[in-house]
């Protein structure tokens, strides 16, 4: 009985190492991907769209920036056109995935050297052919200290006449 105990936990154990491997090595492809994807913008490469899902959404830090993949791709041509796009740096991320391991999710804070700290999450598709970003929505991150003036300011720019 003791024998059978034994075996049945060491299985059980077994079997939750080699699960926390997979769900290891499952995150640092994502964060390898991850960070490819941002590589391919600091170096103003195309691929960068191709890791877009067909279906996705970029959301900038604009209100009025909800990009589906291939408007985000006409609008941000003329950024890709020279030798750098922009340079996102993730300096944390977690990753999180779906039971099945078929969508993933992150955040990730960012080093930026045109718009200071930001934040960023994201979904992440698994498919047959490899990754896909199906969502990605960036943000600046505003210290609490300076909110205020942040909505003061965001405010003003939102009262100005068109064309100011």
């Amino acid at each position: 009985m003791i024998k059978r105990l034994l075996i049945a936990c060491w299985l059980l154990l077994a079997s939750v190492a080699a699960h926390a491997q997979q769900d290891a090595a499952l995150t640092r492809q994502v964060n390898a991907f991850m960070d490819e994807w941002h590589d391919d913008a600091a170096h103003a490469r195309m691929a960068y769209f191709d890791k877009i899902a067909q279906d996705g959404v970029y959301i900038g830090t604009d209100k009025n920036e909800l990009w589906h993949r291939d408007e985000f791709k006409a609008w941000a041509k003329r950024f890709f056109e020279r030798k750098a796009a922009w340079s996102f740096k993730a300096t944390r991320r977690n990753v999180y995935f779906s039971p099945d391991r078929s969508f993933i999710w992150f955040d990730e804070i960012l080093d930026t050297p045109n718009m200071g700290p930001c934040m960023a999450s994201g979904v992440i598709r698994k498919t047959a052919h490899g990754f896909e970003i199906v969502h990605y929505q960036l943000s600046m991150a505003v210290p609490n200290e300076v909110n205020g003036q942040v909505v003061t300011l965001i405010k003003q720019a939102q009262s100005a006449p068109a064309g100011r």
